[in-house]
């Protein structure tokens, strides 16, 4: 039971979890469009981080270089991976189409408000000569990052003294910290939203029992 409950409810940086499954999901549409450019490839990734990388299997991926961007740069252990530190809505110590693909997945909702979203969202598709930016759907039935039913709709207050005084978010009591920093942060999109942030963007969009679970903004032919 308890691995059960560690699959459902275990973030989706953890590879066994149930979130980490639909990530890979997700990585099959852009393994197959990353097989349709000429090698060598360069990608940022903006926000992420190596094990995302390790469970795609594109460690030691002689054609493939990442680098990996966050705010503090982090150790890395394949000659494939490069970690820098910068700010996802100013990248420019990189110039125009510096990179055949600027990736990111799961970040530009943690970005406070839409001026930030719409920085990173411009610097992404500068950066990059394709780019690849993944969210998930605002109006999901499942708030991702709590787990718990159309809870992105409630008062915030209400949401604070969920997390802080039950367990009904993740199987957990959060801390007053960690739910007012999440609060803060988390801003989801719509489709709408997104269109908005990359005109004239394909829009892909991921199922999940006939329900749009996440959309990815991308440039692709």
């Amino acid at each position: 039971m308890r691995k059960l409950f560690n699959w459902v409810f275990d973030e989706s940086s953890n590879s066994n979890s149930l979130g980490n499954q639909f990530r890979q999901k997700r990585m099959i549409f852009f393994k197959k469009e990353l097989e349709k450019l000429p090698k060598p490839i360069k990608i940022l990734d903006v926000g992420g981080y190596e094990d995302f990388w390790i469970n795609a299997g594109l460690n030691d991926v002689g054609s493939i270089h990442i680098t990996i961007l966050n705010l503090d740069a982090r150790e890395t252990h394949f000659q494939n991976f490069t970690s820098v530190d910068g700010d996802a809505t100013n990248l420019s110590k990189y110039g125009d189409n510096t990179f055949d693909i600027a990736f990111s997945n799961s970040v530009i909702e943690h970005l406070y408000n839409e001026n930030q979203q719409r920085k990173m969202a411009k610097e992404a598709m500068r950066v990059g000569k394709n780019f690849y930016v993944q969210t998930p759907n605002k109006y999901f039935i499942i708030e991702p990052h709590y787990l718990l039913p159309y809870f992105q709709f409630l008062p915030k207050k209400t949401q604070f003294l969920i997390l802080t005084k039950t367990k009904l978010s993740r199987l957990q009591k959060w801390t007053k910290e960690a739910a007012q920093q999440y609060l803060d942060e988390i801003l989801l999109l719509s489709k709408k939203d997104m269109q908005n942030l990359f005109p004239g963007c394909s829009l892909w969009e991921e199922k999940f029992l006939g329900m749009t679970k996440s959309f990815v903004a991308h440039n692709f032919k």
